[in-house]
């Protein structure tokens, strides 16, 4: 088991650990299900967190029956309206928006001189930290159009301990999806999930709250 004195690195998920940028993909992705006339639900917006835009879009068409209603063509004007309307709703983001704890928990990393990335499956991710004023804070963004597989495969942890110039085991992923931790650990990092216990249970440590997250408290649990 790696010991917090090995760690020199993170590797950030964006939506739900840095700011909450879901209840906009959630209000964006409902107009759309309402578009084409699929029902929304709990477990439908659940099982879309941490999936692609087209991978968000097929499962929605999916749990309507209508996967086979649209050409290849169509699915991508839908899906390039879904994101016209969440960038619409992404643009008023402020530093305020940036969950409790995190802002603090990012400069004690940058103070003490570890290195952070950012492994997120949006292509928004750099407009959503420019909003929050916090590029500067990130030596690199992982590029999801560059990868060949999403989340759970590991490809996009992996990519993200490369922009840090670190080996695997010494980073900590931090997700608070079930498919973000499953690709954490996939790529030999170390795993700490954000929120519920019985969907993050493969994490390898675990905080209810971004408002818990310090140096010292990831320690306390590693070691």
């Amino acid at each position: 088991m790696t010991k917090f004195s090995d760690i020199k690195g993170f590797a950030f998920d964006l939506d739900g650990v840095i700011t909450d940028t879901a209840k906009f993909h959630t209000q964006a992705w409902h107009a759309l299900a309402d578009q084409v006339n699929v029902t929304w639900t709990p477990e439908l917006q659940e099982s879309l967190k941490g999936i692609d835009r087209m991978g968000s879009l097929e499962m929605i068409l999916k749990a309507g029956n209508k996967q086979d209603d649209y050409t290849h063509d169509e699915k991508v004007a839908l899906a390039s309206w879904k994101n016209n309307h969440y960038v619409e709703l992404i643009s008023g983001l402020t530093p305020d928006d940036i969950l409790p704890g995190m802002a603090d928990f990012i400069k004690e990393l940058n103070d003490k001189g570890y290195k952070a990335s950012v492994a997120s499956a949006s292509k928004n991710a750099p407009f959503i930290l420019d909003r929050l004023q916090l590029t500067d804070s990130f030596v690199g963004i992982v590029d999801p159009s560059t990868l060949t597989a999403n989340k759970p495969d590991p490809e996009i942890y992996v990519r993200a301990a490369e922009l840090l110039n670190l080996p695997p085991e010494q980073v900590i992923g931090l997700e608070d999806a079930a498919s973000g931790i499953q690709a954490i650990n996939g790529a030999g990092e170390v795993s700490l999930g954000i929120g519920n216990a019985e969907i993050l249970h493969d994490a390898d440590i675990r905080f209810e709250s971004t408002a818990d997250l310090t140096l010292a408290n990831i320690a306390a649990k590693l070691d």
